[in-house]
Formats: C-alpha cells, structure tokens, sequence
C-alpha cells in the first residue's frame, strides 16, 4: 500500500516528505495508522549522524499512537480497531530479561531491531523498489507502519491520539525514572537538571509521589514557570551564579548541596551532558542519594567522577524509558493521564502537519517547543 512519510535520506539532511510502499503485516506481526507522533531529541541526535547506530534511508520517529488496521496470522491480543501506541521498548514477557522482572529491557527483537528491520530480517518499506529501514522498531514518522505484536500497547479508545503519543517516550521515559527506576519515596528532595520534556515529567513524578522539595536546574530561564506548574519549588539558574572572586561560574555542586541541607535524596540527569551527569551525582546527598541518568550523551564522550563520592554512599544508575514495562505500564500511564493524575497538555507546544516537520525540528534547535506533534 502507499502511505505517506518523512524519510531521512542521509545525516544532516531535512527528512524529504515522499510517498512510499508499505507491506503487510507478517506472522506475528501488526499494521497501525498512525494518528500522531511526537518529535523526540532522540530523533535530531540520529538524523545529526551524532548516533552511533544510526542508519539511512530510514523512516525514523518512535513516539506515535493509532489505529490498528490488520493483524497477521499468530496474533492474538490485538483485533482491528484497537487503539494502540508503538513501543521502541518491546515487551514480549518470554526472555529472560522479561521473566527476571529485574529490567524492562526486553531482547526479544533487539538484534533485528539494531538493523532496523522486522524480526524476519526485512524491511516493509520501500521507495522507488529500494528498502526504506525502519526506526526503532517504530518508524511513526508514516501514516501507516508495520510492528511486532509485542511492540505495541493497547490503550483505551477515548484517550486523544495527540496527547498519549507522548507517552510513547516522554512521558514514561520522565515519570518512569521516579517510579519505576529511582523508586522516589514521599518526603524526598528530588534536584533535576534540564528542565525540557522529560525533565518536566521527572519534576511530575516526584510530585506525584510526594517529594517534599523539588529542584529544577535550567541555564534557560524561561523554563521556570512551566517546571513550578509541574510542581517544582525552587529554581536553579547556573549562570546566575558567582564564583568566590565575585565572577560567572560558580559552584553550581556547592550551591545545591546548601540550598537542600546536605544534598539531594535523588538527582536526574535529563540532558545528556557528562558535566551535568556528575554534578547530578555529586550533589546527591552523603551516605544514600541516588542519581539517575536519563540524557544520553553523544557517541564516544565518557563521564567521570572521583571514587570518593561512590565509597561514601552515594549510587550512580541509569534508566531506560523510564523503567517501564511498555505493554504493562503504559495502558496504566494512559489511565493516569485521562484521571487527571498526571498532565500533559501544557507540554504539547506546537501541533504540525507532515509536511511542517522540518520546522518542528527547527522550534526544538531552538529551545522554542517542549514537544511538537505531527497529527496525520
């Protein structure tokens, strides 16, 4: 069939807006109309060529909701009409990372899915008779695509596709780290560096746990009011502080370390900036803090600390869309949003057509949106 889709030809090149063919689905395997799709910093950092694993021609996008439009022979938990949302965290529930219940990091598909092919080790997209890789497993940048069964979590029918899209990745990826990762416990100080899209839902979750004192740490100002919407209670700006001699760069550990009395219980690193993921360590509490990295840094770069600040108790671990079991907790996340336990409409800033998502990519170079979504 055709469908319509942005591709990304190659690194460092705008996606090209084309129409392409689109396969049925296998054994195993889903067809879904994709209804919305956020644009995710994970998306730029691969069409950068910065990614590492990055691969071209490819459909990219991995944050999207729709429709289920046909199901291939051995499915059995999804029928035509369900509504659903892709998941680039499969969760088959049959390895051995699912049944250790220690990590939602399943390796059903992973191998496959590195290559950006289906698990049979083809691709379902093609333009002009060529092989069109998929993302992720995803590929929601297209108003169809094609997902295993396992990669997919059925949600309820009244939720908004534009709004629940975002806890494809976003959402999850920010509320999972306290929840599901850090396991944040009511009273806590919590400190967040980068206050974008998932530091927002870093700051939520620690709300929505009962964090006592919440600590947003931003170089962008204009981030302030949004993160005290979401439930933060102090703001850090790191160039609005003074070294000893009266100068800029000050002492961005020390000043947080007194500004909580001793340190934070938990600290997120939401970036993807080495520097910030020590600080975010070492300005975590003496004795038992945790710091929890959630940015991912680019290719190569390495962090480092000294080995006084593990010895002394503190624990540095990291976290991957947010810990969450994807068919499990994301129905759940869902459920949470249309209660009224969680919020996420203030975070949708820009909604797109397919043919403006070069410029939804622009708005987030620019610090200008939390999240752009394209709606089909």
């Amino acid at each position: 069939m055709d469908v319509r889709a942005a591709i990304a030809f190659e690194a460092g090149q705008p996606l090209r807006i084309e129409t392409v063919q689109l396969d049925g689905p296998r054994a195993g395997e889903v067809l879904v109309e994709i209804k919305a799709t956020g644009l995710c910093h994970t998306d730029k950092y691969t069409l950068s060529g910065a990614d590492p694993e990055g691969l071209f021609p490819a459909i990219l996008g991995h944050e999207g909701a729709g429709i289920v439009v046909e199901v291939g022979a051995g499915v059995t938990g999804l029928v035509p009409g369900d509504h659903v949302i892709p998941l680039y965290t499969p969760e088959c529930r049959q390895c051995r990372s699912c049944l250790s219940r220690k990590t939602n990091l399943c390796t059903a598909i992973r191998p496959t899915q590195g290559r950006g092919v289906m698990p049979d080790g083809s691709s379902r997209f093609s333009f002009q008779g060529r092989p069109v890789l998929h993302y992720m497993g995803c590929s929601t940048f297209a108003n169809y695509t094609v997902l295993p069964e396992i990669a997919l979590a059925k949600v309820r029918e009244d939720a908004p596709f534009d709004k629940i899209c975002y806890i494809g990745c976003g959402v999850t990826t920010g509320i999972g780290a306290v929840l599901f990762t850090a396991r944040v416990e009511p009273g806590s100080t919590v400190i967040v560096f980068g206050l974008g899209g998932i530091g927002l839902n870093v700051i939520q979750g620690a709300r929505m746990v009962g964090a006592t004192r919440i600590v947003g740490v931003d170089i962008n100002p204009g981030r302030e009011a949004m993160a005290r919407q979401f439930g933060m209670t102090d703001f850090v700006n790191p160039k609005d502080l003074k070294s000893k001699d009266g100068g800029p760069d000050g002492d961005v550990v020390g000043h947080l370390i007194e500004l909580t009395g001793g340190g934070g219980d938990y600290t997120f690193e939401c970036v993807g900036n080495p520097t910030l993921m020590r600080q975010a360590l070492e300005c975590a509490h003496r004795g038992w803090g945790v710091s929890t990295i959630i940015g991912v840094a680019a290719a190569g770069q390495e962090i480092a600390t000294r080995p006084f600040q593990l010895v002394t108790g503190r624990r540095w671990i990291g976290s991957a869309f947010g810990g969450a079991r994807g068919r499990t907790d994301v129905p759940k996340i869902v459920d949470w949003y249309m209660d009224g336990r969680i919020s996420i409409d203030p975070l949708i800033t820009h909604h797109l057509k397919l043919d403006e998502i070069n410029e939804g990519f622009e708005l987030m170079e620019r610090g200008e949106s939390i999240r752009s979504v394209v709606m089909f």
